[in-house]
C-alpha cells in the first residue's frame, strides 16, 4: 500500500464520527453551493455572460454551459477515483477540493460579457469544466471514506452527503432571497451575483486544511491492491453492479437539479417574484437536511437498505405531476413551499440511503471509482442537463407541468434498477441459506 499503517487511526480511537463527517462533507459544501447558486442565479448569469437579445435563448445557453460541466464528470470520476483507490481516500479528497476551489474562484473573478466580450463566456465555461472534473471524483471518494469509517453506522454516516446538500440549498436560497430583495436589478447584474461565489471560495482553504489532517480508513489500509488499473478492474469484474448503480442514481440526480431549477421556473413560468421561489427552496432544503440522516439511520436497522429507496422512487413516480400541478394552478408562496417540501422529503428518503447502497456494491479496491463513475454517469446523462431539458420542454410544448414528466420518467428508471439490485441480493443470499439449512 502507498500509505503505511503508521499514523492511521480508526473511528473508535483517534477520530469521532462527527469529525469524519465534517472532513468528508466539507468538499460537498463547496460543490453543492456552487452548483446550486449557478442554478438559482441562472436568469442573472444569462444576462451577464450570455446575452443574445432573446431571454429564452440566453437561458438555454446558460443551462447549456451548466450542463457542459457534467460531460467531464465521468472523466473526473475515472481520474480521481482511480487515484483514490491507488493512493488513498485522504489523497483523493485533498485533490478534489483543491481543483474545485480553483474553479469557484475563476467563476467569482471573471469579468462580464460587456467588459471583455466573448472571453467572458469562455472563461465561465472553463470554470464549469474544471469544477465538473473535480466533482466527478469527489462524491465517490467521500462516500468511500464515510462508509469505511462509519462501519456499522455507514448508512447514517454516508447520508450526510445529502444532508449537507440540503443545508447548502437552504444557504444558497438565503443568498437568493437577500440578493433579490436588498439589491436593485442593476446592482445584482453589476456585482451582487458574485457575492455567493466569493463566499464559496472561503470554504476551499478551510477544507484543504481539514482534509490534510485526515486519518486514512483502516479498510483501505488492509485491502489488497487490484491486479490491474482500478478502471479496468471495475469494468471487467463488476459491470453489473456498475450498471445497477448508475440506474439507482438517476432519480437522485434528476430530482436535485429539477428542484434547483425551481427559482428559474417560478420567475419565468409562474411569473412569481424571485423571493417566492427562493423561500420555497429554502424550506425544501431544510427538509432535505433534516430528514436525510434520519432515513440513513433507519436504513442501518434494515436487512435490505434499498427498500426505503424503492418506496421513495414510486412516490416520485406518482406524485411529481400533482406537485407541479399545485404550483402551476395556485402560483403562491404556500403552494410552492408545499410542493418543494414534499419533493425534498422524497429526495431525503431516496438520497439519504443512496450513498451507503452504492458503497456496498463494490469492494474496497474499486469502491471510490465504482461509486464515482456510476453517480457521475447518471449526473451527466440525467442531472446536469435537467434544467435545460425542463426549459426546452416548456418552450416547445407550452405546458408548465413538463418538468414533472421528466421526474416521472427518471423515477421509473431508478425503480427498475433497484428491482435489479433486490434480485441480485436475493441470489447472493441463496448459497448462504442452503448452507445454513444443511
Amino acid at each position: 500500500m502507498a500509505t503505511s499503517a503508521a499514523g492511521v487511526s480508526t473511528l473508535s480511537s483517534q477520530s469521532s464520527l462527527k469529525r469524519v463527517v465534517i472532513a468528508a462533507t466539507i468538499g460537498n459544501v463547496l460543490e453543492w453551493f456552487d452548483f446550486v447558486v449557478y442554478g438559482f442565479l441562472a436568469v442573472t448569469i444569462s444576462e451577464v455572460f450570455f446575452p443574445t437579445g432573446n431571454p429564452t435563448v440566453s437561458l438555454l445557453v446558460t443551462f447549456g454551459a451548466f450542463g457542459l460541466a457534467y460531460l467531464v464528470r465521468p472523466l473526473g470520476a475515472i481520474l480521481i477515483g482511480s487515484y483514490t483507490d491507488r493512493r488513498g481516500r485522504k489523497a483523493g479528497l485533498t485533490l478534489s477540493i483543491a481543483l474545485m476551489t480553483l474553479g469557484t474562484m475563476l467563476m467569482a473573478i471573471t469579468p462580464s460579457y460587456a467588459a471583455i466580450g466573448i472571453a467572458a463566456p469562455v472563461f465561465i465555461t472553463l470554470a464549469r469544466l474544471l469544477q465538473g472534473l473535480s466533482v466527478g471524483g469527489e462524491f465517490g471518494t467521500s462516500v468511500a471514506f464515510l462508509s469505511e469509517h462509519g462501519s456499522a453506522r455507514r448508512g447514517f454516516a454516508a447520508s450526510w452527503q445529502f444532508s449537507v446538500a440540503g443545508m447548502i440549498t437552504a444557504l444558497a436560497s438565503l443568498f437568493g432571497v437577500a440578493l433579490s430583495t436588498l439589491l436593485t436589478h442593476d446592482q445584482l447584474l453589476s456585482w451582487g451575483w458574485r457575492l455567493p461565489y466569493f463566499f464559496g471560495t472561503l470554504v476551499g482553504p478551510a477544507g484543504l486544511y481539514i482534509r490534510w489532517k485526515l486519518s486514512e480508513t483502516q479498510e483501505f489500509i488492509e485491502a489488497e491492491q487490484p491486479e490491474s488499473m482500478p478502471i479496468r478492474e471495475l469494468l471487467t469484474k463488476h459491470p453489473l453492479p456498475l450498471l445497477l448503480s448508475i440506474g439507482a442514481s438517476i432519480i437522485s440526480n434528476s430530482s436535485f437539479y429539477i428542484l434547483a431549477y425551481i427559482p428559474t421556473y417560478g420567475q419565468k413560468t409562474l411569473h412569481l417574484p424571485a423571493y417566492t421561489a427562493f423561500t420555497a427552496t429554502l424550506v425544501g432544503g431544510l427538509v432535505l437536511a433534516i430528514f436525510s440522516p434520519i432515513f440513513g439511520h433507519w436504513s442501518d436497522k434494515m436487512a435490505f437498505r434499498p427498500r426505503i429507496m424503492m418506496v421513495a422512487a414510486w412516490l416520485f413516480f406518482f406524485t411529481s405531476w400533482p406537485a407541479f400541478f399545485l404550483m402551476s394552478t395556485w402560483p403562491t408562496l404556500v403552494a410552492c413551499m408545499i410542493a418543494c417540501s414534499w419533493l425534498q422529503l422524497l429526495k431525503a428518503g431516496y438520497s439519504g440511503v443512496l450513498p451507503s447502497v452504492l458503497g456496498e456494491q463494490f469492494p474496497v479496491a474499486t469502491r471510490a471509482i465504482g461509486v464515482s463513475l456510476s453517480f457521475s454517469s447518471a449526473v451527466t446523462v440525467f442531472g446536469g442537463f435537467a434544467p435545460f431539458i425542463a426549459t426546452w420542454l416548456i418552450a416547445q410544448t407550452g405546458d408548465p407541468l413538463s418538468p414533472s414528466y421528466y421526474l416521472v420518467a427518471t423515477a421509473g428508471l431508478s425503480a427498475i434498477a433497484l428491482w435489479g439490485m433486490q434480485r441480485r441480493s436475493a441470489r447472493a443470499m441463496q448459497p448462504k441459506l442452503v448452507v445454513s439449512s444443511a
